[in-house]
Protein backbone atom coordinates (compact mmCIF):
# COMPACT_ATOMS: atom_id res chain seq x y z
CA UNK A 1 0.00 0.00 0.00
CA UNK A 2 1.31 3.43 -1.36
CA UNK A 3 1.47 6.18 1.48
CA UNK A 4 2.63 9.93 0.40
CA UNK A 5 3.94 11.74 2.67
CA UNK A 6 4.73 15.68 3.33
CA UNK A 7 7.83 17.40 5.00
CA UNK A 8 7.42 20.28 6.98
CA UNK A 9 9.17 23.52 7.81
CA UNK A 10 12.87 22.78 7.84
CA UNK A 11 12.94 21.33 4.08
CA UNK A 12 13.62 24.58 2.50
CA UNK A 13 16.67 25.52 0.31
CA UNK A 14 17.40 28.35 -1.95
CA UNK A 15 16.67 27.84 -5.54
CA UNK A 16 13.53 25.29 -4.80
CA UNK A 17 10.84 24.71 -7.18
CA UNK A 18 12.68 26.45 -9.88
CA UNK A 19 13.33 23.34 -11.75
CA UNK A 20 9.30 22.68 -11.87
CA UNK A 21 8.76 26.31 -12.74
CA UNK A 22 11.18 25.47 -15.58
CA UNK A 23 9.77 22.52 -16.86
CA UNK A 24 6.65 22.35 -16.50
CA UNK A 25 3.69 24.63 -17.90
CA UNK A 26 1.33 23.51 -15.21
CA UNK A 27 4.00 24.82 -12.45
CA UNK A 28 4.48 28.13 -13.80
CA UNK A 29 0.83 28.63 -13.75
CA UNK A 30 0.28 27.00 -9.75
CA UNK A 31 3.41 29.49 -8.97
CA UNK A 32 1.99 32.25 -10.75
CA UNK A 33 -1.55 31.85 -9.19
CA UNK A 34 0.66 31.86 -5.58
CA UNK A 35 1.99 35.01 -6.00
CA UNK A 36 -1.58 36.29 -6.46
CA UNK A 37 -2.72 34.46 -3.30
CA UNK A 38 -0.52 35.52 -1.03
CA UNK A 39 0.19 38.84 -2.16
CA UNK A 40 3.68 38.74 -2.84
CA UNK A 41 6.02 37.11 -5.15
CA UNK A 42 7.18 33.92 -3.50
CA UNK A 43 8.71 33.02 -6.23
CA UNK A 44 11.38 35.24 -6.08
CA UNK A 45 12.42 34.26 -2.69
CA UNK A 46 12.23 30.40 -3.69
CA UNK A 47 14.46 30.86 -6.63
CA UNK A 48 16.76 33.62 -5.60
CA UNK A 49 16.11 35.11 -2.49
CA UNK A 50 18.73 34.97 0.36
CA UNK A 51 18.40 32.08 2.81
CA UNK A 52 17.52 34.14 5.37
CA UNK A 53 14.43 35.50 3.66
CA UNK A 54 13.63 31.82 2.87
CA UNK A 55 13.82 31.28 6.55
CA UNK A 56 10.65 33.68 8.01
CA UNK A 57 7.78 31.55 8.85
CA UNK A 58 5.77 33.34 7.02
CA UNK A 59 7.63 32.66 3.63
CA UNK A 60 9.20 29.40 5.02
CA UNK A 61 5.89 27.06 5.25
CA UNK A 62 4.25 28.61 1.66
CA UNK A 63 7.27 27.72 -0.10
CA UNK A 64 7.59 24.13 1.29
CA UNK A 65 3.94 23.27 0.79
CA UNK A 66 4.20 24.90 -2.86
CA UNK A 67 6.99 22.72 -3.94
CA UNK A 68 5.23 19.71 -2.04
CA UNK A 69 2.33 19.77 -3.86
CA UNK A 70 3.71 20.66 -7.52
CA UNK A 71 6.22 17.90 -6.91
CA UNK A 72 3.24 15.60 -6.53
CA UNK A 73 0.66 16.61 -8.75
CA UNK A 74 3.11 16.55 -11.71
CA UNK A 75 5.57 14.12 -10.88
CA UNK A 76 3.44 11.18 -8.87
CA UNK A 77 2.60 7.70 -11.16
CA UNK A 78 -0.61 7.00 -11.54
CA UNK A 79 -1.24 4.92 -8.19
CA UNK A 80 -3.53 6.63 -5.78
CA UNK A 81 -2.03 6.80 -2.23
CA UNK A 82 -3.67 4.57 -0.22
CA UNK A 83 -2.92 6.79 2.69
CA UNK A 84 -1.23 10.26 3.37
CA UNK A 85 0.17 12.30 6.20
CA UNK A 86 2.57 15.39 6.32
CA UNK A 87 5.09 16.16 9.41
CA UNK A 88 3.53 19.51 10.89
CA UNK A 89 2.96 22.29 7.97
CA UNK A 90 3.00 18.84 5.94
CA UNK A 91 0.04 17.61 7.02
CA UNK A 92 -1.89 20.56 4.95
CA UNK A 93 -0.15 19.34 2.04
CA UNK A 94 -1.15 15.83 2.73
CA UNK A 95 -4.70 17.25 3.03
CA UNK A 96 -4.53 18.93 -0.94
CA UNK A 97 -3.23 15.62 -2.26
CA UNK A 98 -6.02 13.82 -0.31
CA UNK A 99 -8.78 16.37 -1.73
CA UNK A 100 -9.67 17.36 1.41
CA UNK A 101 -8.65 21.08 0.57
CA UNK A 102 -8.49 22.93 -3.14
CA UNK A 103 -4.59 23.87 -3.68
CA UNK A 104 -6.08 27.59 -3.26
CA UNK A 105 -7.56 26.99 0.20
CA UNK A 106 -5.01 24.78 0.98
CA UNK A 107 -2.02 27.65 0.36
CA UNK A 108 -4.46 30.42 2.17
CA UNK A 109 -4.78 28.19 5.16
CA UNK A 110 -1.00 27.73 5.30
CA UNK A 111 0.32 31.69 4.45
CA UNK A 112 -2.61 32.80 7.62
CA UNK A 113 -0.78 29.81 9.86
CA UNK A 114 1.94 30.88 9.35
CA UNK A 115 1.56 34.65 9.63
CA UNK A 116 -0.45 33.61 13.20
CA UNK A 117 3.01 31.59 14.20
CA UNK A 118 5.17 34.30 13.35
CA UNK A 119 3.01 36.79 15.35
CA UNK A 120 3.04 34.47 18.35
CA UNK A 121 6.61 34.14 18.31
CA UNK A 122 7.63 37.41 18.33
CA UNK A 123 5.18 38.15 21.22
CA UNK A 124 7.02 35.41 23.33
CA UNK A 125 10.41 35.16 22.59
CA UNK A 126 10.90 30.87 21.97
CA UNK A 127 13.06 28.20 20.51
CA UNK A 128 13.90 24.32 20.46
CA UNK A 129 16.03 22.15 20.53
CA UNK A 130 16.58 18.84 19.20
CA UNK A 131 17.49 15.78 22.09
CA UNK A 132 19.55 12.59 20.22
CA UNK A 133 19.65 9.36 21.54
CA UNK A 134 18.07 9.78 24.94
CA UNK A 135 14.73 7.98 26.28
CA UNK A 136 11.93 9.83 25.55
CA UNK A 137 10.55 9.29 29.10
CA UNK A 138 13.35 10.45 30.49
CA UNK A 139 13.12 13.65 28.43
CA UNK A 140 9.31 13.74 29.11
CA UNK A 141 9.68 13.60 32.95
CA UNK A 142 12.66 16.25 32.91
CA UNK A 143 10.53 18.75 30.98
CA UNK A 144 7.58 18.28 33.33
CA UNK A 145 9.97 18.97 35.88
CA UNK A 146 11.07 22.15 34.73
CA UNK A 147 9.36 25.44 36.26
CA UNK A 148 9.20 27.05 32.95
CA UNK A 149 7.19 26.40 30.05
CA UNK A 150 9.06 23.51 27.89
CA UNK A 151 7.60 20.29 26.79
CA UNK A 152 8.08 17.84 23.95
CA UNK A 153 7.15 18.85 20.65
CA UNK A 154 7.99 16.43 17.57
CA UNK A 155 8.86 12.83 17.80
CA UNK A 156 10.46 12.29 14.94
CA UNK A 157 11.91 8.86 15.59
CA UNK A 158 13.02 6.83 18.54
CA UNK A 159 16.38 8.41 18.35
CA UNK A 160 15.43 11.77 17.92
CA UNK A 161 12.73 14.09 20.07
CA UNK A 162 12.40 17.51 19.74
CA UNK A 163 11.56 20.02 22.85
CA UNK A 164 9.69 23.51 22.44
CA UNK A 165 9.60 26.29 24.63
CA UNK A 166 10.67 29.37 26.49
CA UNK A 167 13.78 30.43 26.22
CA UNK A 168 14.90 29.57 29.74
CA UNK A 169 13.08 26.69 29.95
CA UNK A 170 15.26 25.48 26.94
CA UNK A 171 18.30 26.19 28.70
CA UNK A 172 17.31 24.70 31.72
CA UNK A 173 15.84 21.42 30.28
CA UNK A 174 18.92 21.50 28.24
CA UNK A 175 21.12 21.45 31.66
CA UNK A 176 18.85 19.38 33.34
CA UNK A 177 18.94 16.56 30.40
CA UNK A 178 22.86 16.76 30.37
CA UNK A 179 23.09 15.92 34.08
CA UNK A 180 20.54 12.71 33.09
CA UNK A 181 23.30 11.53 31.00
CA UNK A 182 21.81 13.42 27.36
CA UNK A 183 24.78 13.34 25.23
CA UNK A 184 23.58 15.24 22.45
CA UNK A 185 21.26 18.71 22.47
CA UNK A 186 21.39 21.08 19.45
CA UNK A 187 19.38 24.28 19.47
CA UNK A 188 17.41 24.21 16.20
CA UNK A 189 17.25 27.45 13.87
CA UNK A 190 13.64 28.19 14.24
CA UNK A 191 11.57 31.71 14.56
CA UNK A 192 9.87 30.30 18.05
CA UNK A 193 8.15 27.17 20.03
CA UNK A 194 5.78 25.81 17.78
CA UNK A 195 3.60 22.75 18.87
CA UNK A 196 4.02 24.19 22.53
CA UNK A 197 1.72 26.32 24.67
CA UNK A 198 3.29 29.44 23.43
CA UNK A 199 1.52 28.95 19.83
CA UNK A 200 -2.17 29.35 21.64
CA UNK A 201 -2.64 32.85 20.33
CA UNK A 202 -2.06 31.37 16.31
CA UNK A 203 -3.87 28.49 17.32
CA UNK A 204 -6.91 31.09 18.03
CA UNK A 205 -6.33 32.16 14.60
CA UNK A 206 -5.95 29.62 12.71
CA UNK A 207 -9.24 28.04 13.89
CA UNK A 208 -10.93 30.94 12.75
CA UNK A 209 -9.53 30.96 9.28
CA UNK A 210 -10.33 27.06 9.16
CA UNK A 211 -14.11 27.75 10.05
CA UNK A 212 -14.22 29.88 7.03
CA UNK A 213 -13.18 27.04 4.93
CA UNK A 214 -15.60 24.02 2.97
CA UNK A 215 -13.51 20.89 3.49
CA UNK A 216 -14.47 18.12 1.37
CA UNK A 217 -14.63 14.35 2.23
CA UNK A 218 -11.00 12.76 2.18
CA UNK A 219 -10.24 9.77 -1.16
CA UNK A 220 -8.05 7.91 2.02
CA UNK A 221 -7.53 8.31 5.34
CA UNK A 222 -4.70 11.01 6.51
CA UNK A 223 -2.83 10.27 9.45
CA UNK A 224 -2.85 13.20 11.40
CA UNK A 225 -0.10 14.77 13.89
CA UNK A 226 -1.77 15.03 16.88
CA UNK A 227 -3.47 11.22 17.38
CA UNK A 228 -0.98 9.45 14.80
CA UNK A 229 -4.43 7.65 13.61
CA UNK A 230 -6.40 8.05 10.61
CA UNK A 231 -9.41 10.58 10.27
CA UNK A 232 -11.71 10.48 7.45
CA UNK A 233 -14.69 13.11 9.48
CA UNK A 234 -13.93 16.09 7.84
CA UNK A 235 -15.12 17.62 11.09
CA UNK A 236 -12.88 15.98 13.12
CA UNK A 237 -10.10 16.67 10.54
CA UNK A 238 -10.13 20.30 11.28
CA UNK A 239 -10.26 19.89 14.94
CA UNK A 240 -7.24 18.18 15.09
CA UNK A 241 -5.29 20.86 12.33
CA UNK A 242 -6.13 23.40 15.49
CA UNK A 243 -5.05 21.27 17.95
CA UNK A 244 -2.27 20.25 16.43
CA UNK A 245 -0.35 23.84 16.78
CA UNK A 246 -0.19 23.40 20.29
CA UNK A 247 -0.12 19.41 20.52
CA UNK A 248 3.22 17.09 20.10
CA UNK A 249 3.73 16.00 16.58
CA UNK A 250 3.51 12.56 16.85
CA UNK A 251 5.47 11.17 13.33
CA UNK A 252 7.21 8.41 14.92
CA UNK A 253 4.12 6.92 16.33
CA UNK A 254 2.05 7.87 12.75
CA UNK A 255 4.33 5.78 10.87
CA UNK A 256 4.45 3.15 13.17
CA UNK A 257 0.44 2.66 13.13
CA UNK A 258 0.93 3.05 9.13
CA UNK A 259 2.89 0.69 8.82
CA UNK A 260 0.20 -1.87 11.24
CA UNK A 261 -2.27 -0.74 8.99
CA UNK A 262 -0.96 -1.97 6.03
CA UNK A 263 1.63 0.98 4.40
CA UNK A 264 4.28 -0.94 2.31
CA UNK A 265 5.79 1.79 0.54
CA UNK A 266 6.11 5.80 1.79
CA UNK A 267 6.88 8.15 -0.80
CA UNK A 268 8.11 11.41 0.56
CA UNK A 269 7.41 14.46 -2.10
CA UNK A 270 8.97 18.06 -1.79
CA UNK A 271 12.65 19.16 -0.95
CA UNK A 272 15.05 17.09 0.62
CA UNK A 273 14.83 13.42 2.23
CA UNK A 274 14.16 14.11 6.20
CA UNK A 275 11.03 12.42 6.02
CA UNK A 276 12.85 9.03 4.47
CA UNK A 277 15.15 9.68 6.85
CA UNK A 278 13.16 9.41 9.71
CA UNK A 279 11.05 6.58 8.69
CA UNK A 280 14.00 4.14 8.07
CA UNK A 281 15.34 5.19 11.57
CA UNK A 282 11.17 4.22 12.87
CA UNK A 283 11.65 0.82 10.91
CA UNK A 284 14.85 0.06 8.88
CA UNK A 285 12.41 -2.43 6.53
CA UNK A 286 10.89 0.48 5.28
CA UNK A 287 10.60 1.05 1.64
CA UNK A 288 10.84 4.77 0.95
CA UNK A 289 11.39 7.02 -1.80
CA UNK A 290 11.63 10.64 -2.75
CA UNK A 291 9.84 12.53 -5.65
CA UNK A 292 11.95 16.26 -5.55
CA UNK A 293 12.76 18.51 -8.39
Amino acid sequence: MKVAVFPGQGAQFSGMGKDLYDRYPKAKEMFHEANEILGFSITDIMFSGTEEALKMTKVTQPAVFLHSIIAYQLLTDDELPAMTAGHSLGEFTALVANKVLTFADGLSLVSKRAHAMQKACEQNPSTMAVVLGFDHRQTEDICKSIQEVVVPANYNSPAQLVISGSIKGIEMATEALQKAGAKRILPLKVGGAFHSPLMQPAQEELADAIAHINFHDPICPIYQNCTAKPSMDPDQIKKNLVAQLTSPVLWMQSVQQMIADGATRFMEYGPGEVLQGLIKKIDPSADVAGVQA
